[in-house]
């Protein structure tokens, strides 16, 4: 069964950091692109980076490019997001999720295989 568990969410102030982390078993992590979503209250779901197998190809929606840094540690089966220079339009709920492929842009992530989330707060 394939497990995704965020954590690192938090309240935080304009201009603040946050480290997202996801745990993962249930598959053969180093074989599958991971990608991050988020949903800001009331809005539709939202994919926002992704990173392939490997680890070096890495892909951001506009919006989060030179803020958000995605990185993932093979090893411990763990992808991450680190988050700089928040804004309060980055509130929301935010998930990694399983790729369907080894690939890490978009067109390969899977909505449905998604954690249960951790939630990001940014207001002073």
């Amino acid at each position: 069964e394939v497990q995704l568990v965020e954590s690192g969410g938090g309240l935080v102030q304009p201009g603040g950091s946050l480290s997202l982390s996801c745990a993962t078993s249930g598959f053969t992590f180093n074989v599958y692109g991971m990608s991050w979503f988020r949903q800001a209250p009331g809005k539709g779901l939202e994919w926002i980076s992704g990173i392939g197998a490997g680890g070096l190809r890495k892909y951001y929606v506009d919006s989060v490019k030179g803020r958000f840094t995605i990185s993932r540690d093979n090893a411990n089966n763990t992808v991450y997001l680190q988050l700089n220079s928040l804004k309060s339009e980055d509130t929301a709920m935010y998930y990694c999720a399983k790729n369907r492929n080894v690939f890490g842009g978009a067109a390969s992530s899977d909505e449905n295989q998604r954690g249960q989330g951790t939630q990001v707060t940014v207001s002073s």
